[in-house]
Formats: C-alpha cells, sequence, structure tokens
C-alpha cells in the first residue's frame, strides 16, 4: 500500500504572522497618538488666542492691551498644559485709535512652537509651530486711550 504524503503543517505559521503586522499595528497606533497630541495642542493655542484678545479688548490703552493679553496667553497655555518653546503674541491695536461711538476690534494672533517632550514615541516630532488668530470687539461707546 501506497501512502499519499503528509500535508505540510501550519505550524509557526502563527508567529510570522504576528511578526509581520505587529510593527504595522503599532506604527498606527503611534500615527493616533501623536495626531491627537497635536490636535489637543492646537485646540490649547486657540483658546490662548480668544483670552488674548479678549483681555486685549478690555485694556484702557494699546500699551496696556499688550501686556494684559502675553499675560492671558501665557496663563491659558500653563492651564491647558502646552509647553513652548518660543511663544510670540502680536495684538493689533489699531482699534483704539477709532474714534468712541464707531465699531473697533482688536485682534490677537500667537505663534507657538509647541514642544512634546512629556511624550517619548520614536517618531514622534519635538515639537510643532502652531498659530491661531482670535478677533474681539471693543466697547463701542467706552473711552479709548
Amino acid at each position: 500500500m501506497i501512502r499519499a504524503p503528509a500535508p505540510p503543517s501550519d505550524r509557526g505559521s502563527a508567529s510570522v504572522e504576528l511578526a509581520v503586522v505587529a510593527p504595522a499595528v503599532l506604527a498606527l497606533i503611534a500615527a493616533l497618538f501623536i495626531g491627537g497630541r497635536v490636535n489637543l495642542a492646537r485646540q490649547s493655542i486657540e483658546a490662548a488666542a480668544f483670552d488674548a484678545a479678549r483681555a486685549a479688548s478690555l485694556a484702557r490703552d494699546a500699551s496696556t492691551a499688550q501686556s494684559q493679553a502675553t499675560g492671558a496667553a501665557t496663563s491659558t497655555l500653563d492651564a491647558q498644559g502646552l509647553s513652548c518653546s518660543s511663544l510670540t503674541v502680536t495684538i493689533n491695536t489699531q482699534g483704539f485709535s477709532v474714534p468712541v461711538g464707531e465699531p473697533a476690534t482688536v485682534t490677537a494672533t500667537l505663534t507657538c512652537h509647541a514642544t512634546f517632550t512629556d511624550i517619548a514615541l520614536p517618531g514622534m516630532p519635538g515639537s510643532a509651530p502652531l498659530t491661531a488668530s482670535f478677533t474681539s470687539p471693543l466697547d463701542q461707546y467706552r473711552s479709548r486711550g
């Protein structure tokens, strides 16, 4: 009696499949984590721009507006847990020269190089440049200096 050859064994194929698929799955998880962290940083810088513009619009004059806006932006970024290697707060204070009774606005623009030193993942960028801008109205009937 002649016997047919035994079918090939599948032993060990699961280990090979895992070795091939695992790096791709880990890379996908890392990419999602990085994207989420950058998105949170972007939301933080937008909140800081909103607070800076609002603080500047409550100031009585243009010089006070700049210092109050910078303080508000720094405070908000600290509260959000976002650290910037460099933070630039630019306030467009031309609205303070508009006569009382006419609509005017103040615009705050923030540029931050957000650092992600709290995350240690391979392939994670060390920093990301982020920019946000927000415009806030000045009180139409309040004196402006």
